[in-house]
């Protein structure tokens, strides 16, 4: 009998909580069919996204806010319950472009980890398999 180790099994079942049917295209692969880049709106302020996960105790928030001297910062949280992290001072336009950046990255990261546990729980059921003949 094999031993497998836990942390397959652990990343094969993230792997088909997160498993979808449709594939997943990164941003840059759809890059022809995406509306024009986004503007900053009139006003900055309020302007949010929210990264991707199974689970919202996990994920990252981007927020934009104006300060009283009319500078725009960007405070970035985990979950729901975490203390941002801030970044700024910067202008509107900046603040929304570094929201939409993270978002960007985040998604990427996102998907190679997807990828990545999908292979190795791909590989730990192939060795888990006998074989045949």
């Amino acid at each position: 009998m094999s031993q497998i180790d836990p942390m397959d099994h652990a990343l094969a079942t993230i792997a088909s909580i997160l498993d979808h049917p449709e594939p997943y295209l990164a941003p840059e692969a759809v890059a022809g069919e995406e509306k024009p880049a986004t503007s900053a709106p009139a006003d900055a302020a309020g302007y949010s996204k929210i990264g991707p996960g199974p689970m919202a105790a996990i994920r990252f928030k981007w927020t934009v806010r104006r300060a009283d001297d009319g500078d725009y910062y960007v405070d970035e949280t985990i979950g729901e319950n975490s203390l941002p992290i801030t970044a700024g001072p910067m202008s509107g336009e900046a603040a929304v472009r570094l929201v939409d950046d993270r978002e960007r990255e985040a998604l990427l990261r996102f998907a190679r980890l997807k990828t990545e546990m999908i292979e190795r729980s791909t590989a730990a059921n192939a060795a888990a398999r006998p074989e045949a003949g």
